[in-house]
């Protein structure tokens, strides 16, 4: 039998996440992004080879997915956006942030609400890097021919290009309707 719990997350609340991003993205700056993409991998084992709420694996995965945007060397992020993600790794690999991760059932559930604000946040680059991998997956699979590797980059970039301009529509769309800015 599930159980489900749903609470709301105050301005206050709300404000108090963003401070902790923005703790965040100071320590990104003084980083190099592959010490903290290390450093999340490891925090990856650590969490999944013990037993953690559903919930916190489902974040878990999604991070990792937002891992593999800022190591896909075809997909152009800009700073900006890399930084978002780096900054919610920094937060997850804290084992001491707002609530201790080694509090059973509740450690990791401010690191749950960091990745989703951060997933919420970046969804439609979320959305189109998915849409840019179907499409790489698609092409490099649909013909048996030697392709050309410049003709395949071409393509590839003017497809990111086409994804990234979708996003940013989309992002503009949300900020005219009032959606709010989370972190």
């Amino acid at each position: 039998m599930s159980l489900r719990i749903s609470f709301e997350l105050s301005d206050k609340d709300v404000r108090h996440f963003r401070d902790a991003m923005r703790k965040a993205r100071a320590a990104v700056r003084d980083s190099e992004d592959s010490e903290i993409i290390a450093a999340a991998r490891e925090s990856f084992i650590n969490v999944t080879t013990t037993r953690v709420p559903h919930y916190v694996r489902e974040r878990i995965d999604r991070l990792r997915a937002m891992v593999e945007m800022l190591e896909d060397e075809e997909w152009r992020m800009t700073r900006s956006e890399r930084e978002r993600i780096l900054a919610s790794l920094v937060y997850f690999c804290d084992p001491d942030d707002l609530i201790p991760d080694h509090i059973p059932g509740l450690g990791f559930l401010d690191d749950a609400i960091m990745v989703e604000l951060a997933f919420r946040e970046l969804r439609h680059e979320i959305e189109a890097y998915q849409d840019f991998r179907e499409y790489r997956h698609k092409y490099d699979s649909g013909f048996r021919l030697r392709r050309n590797a410049k003709v395949r980059a071409d393509k590839l970039a003017a497809r990111v290009e086409q994804l990234r301009e979708r996003a940013a529509r989309r992002r503009e769309r949300d900020a005219d309707q009032g959606g709010p800015k989370i972190l």
